[in-house]
């Protein structure tokens, strides 16, 4: 008889409006100090060291952006997987996906780390970078490289402890590395004049050690799920039923980043102050969506052991339950900047004497406070799809979404100026979300099997 973890929320049996908010509640927090990181890095390097370093941190930052939603994706479709095997009750295979999930990630941090060591400094020329902030860029972007493998570890093993129905280890993980974060972060910079670089070295210190104490834990965790017999360490046939959802989930993640990526080309010709207010803007931005991109996340671990369960109709409550959490986070988060969006921009830089960069910040925020509910509607439904293993009408619509954002961007600028970089945002989140309900309305996707 095999030896099962009690679950502190039970996904199958639970309420699903209040199971899905508890365990989302974790992961919300969670990813606001993942988001932490970074914001802290220009926070700092905008008030200490100045506006051109404040700018090169945020040209770097849409591409190190691309990277952390490529490992927070692929975890999110390896942990669809071990959730379907938790919920089928298969603990030895659920046991083989994990592990298969970390092998292959750690490959994945090595090989890319790798790549954007080399690549950084001509990827950031192909990105029209401004010359007075290329080489505090390529500075930045080199030695964040160097802590790929972190990176994509960390995200993994916090995919795997949601997977197993914890959200709240990857937490207390993530505000130990945050605050480790803070203090090197000025320890370097104030302490020691560092400045980008200081910054820079500060996130892979955290990341790093983060990534090596989740590891240890969940290992002891795996010990707790008693199997006989010997229980493999890789499994080819489970890992491409992981790629087949991570790849689509990888697209959903990154939309944002890919799209911020691809049009930093038409930020950067506006020059390193408007760079500046862009990069603060977008920073705050990436904060206020976590709630509902956490959300989203949320109902693909408790679709996929429902389905693994045999219980689409609890799907559809959760479903129901979580477009209400989705829209009650979008409200708040609208209230809170409609009243101290200036106050927030102002963390970032001095305001008299960065006041193009301080317009540009502002005006973007209150544009976009708007327009949260959309992409609330959009990660929930998406989480259904994505954790239902209904993969081809949900790659569509998030690659619809991208091709609004860029082609906004670029059609739009030289009339509307900057400002046509968000206008299109709004749109592409609402056209994704359009799409992906036709197909849950549907229902197609509760017949999907993924686990064999």
């Amino acid at each position: 008889m095999e030896k099962r973890v009690k679950r502190k929320w039970n996904m199958l049996e639970d309420s699903p409006g209040i199971t899905l908010f508890l365990f989302a509640l974790p992961m919300i927090l969670g990813n606001l100090f993942q988001q932490f990181y970074n914001m802290v890095d220009s926070m700092i390097v905008g008030q200490f060291v100045g506006e051109d370093a404040l700018a090169a941190v945020g040209a770097s930052y849409a591409l190190t952006n691309v990277f952390v939603m490529i490992a927070i994706g692929g975890g999110i479709g390896a942990s669809v997987i071990t959730s379907q095997y938790l919920g089928a009750g298969e603990d030895r295979k659920m046991k083989t996906s994990v592990y298969t999930a970390l092998l292959t990630f750690l490959a994945m941090g090595i090989v890319l780390g790798v790549f954007g060591f080399l690549m950084n400094r001509q990827i950031l020329i192909w990105l029209n970078t401004p010359e007075n902030i290329l080489a505090a860029a390529g500075t930045y972007l080199g030695i964040y490289f160097l802590g790929m493998p972190f990176l994509f570890m960390y995200n993994i093993l916090s995919s795997m402890f949601n997977a197993l129905g914890d959200s709240r280890t990857p937490l207390c993980l993530l505000i130990f590395s945050s605050v480790l974060n803070v203090f090197l972060d000025l320890w370097f910079v104030i302490g020691f004049g560092a400045g980008v670089a200081g910054v820079a070295v500060a996130t892979v210190i955290a990341q790093g050690t983060a990534a090596v104490i989740s590891f240890c834990l969940l290992m002891r965790r795996l010990h707790g799920f008693a199997v006989e017999g010997k229980v493999r360490k890789y499994d080819t046939a489970i890992l491409g039923a992981m790629v087949k959802i991570a790849i689509p989930s990888i697209l959903q993640q990154s939309i944002v980043s890919i799209g911020m990526l691809l049009v930093q080309s038409v930020v950067n010709g506006f020059g390193s102050s408007v760079l500046a207010g862009y990069a603060a803007a977008t920073r705050i931005e990436s904060i206020c969506i976590v709630p509902m991109i956490s959300t989203g996340n949320a109902v693909s671990t408790f679709t996929a052991q429902n389905m693994g369960a045999g219980k689409p109709e609890r799907v559809r409550k959760g479903y129901r339950a979580a477009c209400a959490i989705a829209g009650g986070f979008a409200l708040l988060i609208c209230l809170i900047l409609l009243f101290f969006d200036r106050q927030i921009i102002g963390t970032f830089m001095d305001t008299s004497s960065g006041a193009v960069a301080y317009a540009t910040g502002t005006g973007y925020l209150s544009f976009i406070k708007f327009f949260f509910i959309c992409i609330g509607l959009k990660a929930v439904t998406d989480g259904v799809l994505r954790g239902a293993g209904d993969v081809v009408v949900f790659t569509l619509a998030n690659l619809v979404n991208l091709g609004i954002r860029v082609s906004g961007a670029f059609l739009l600028s030289p009339v509307l100026g900057v400002a046509a970089v968000w206008y299109a945002i709004p749109a592409g989140w609402t056209v994704n979300y359009l799409i992906s309900l036709c197909r849950y309305l549907t229902g197609k996707w509760s017949k999907k099997n993924l686990i064999v």
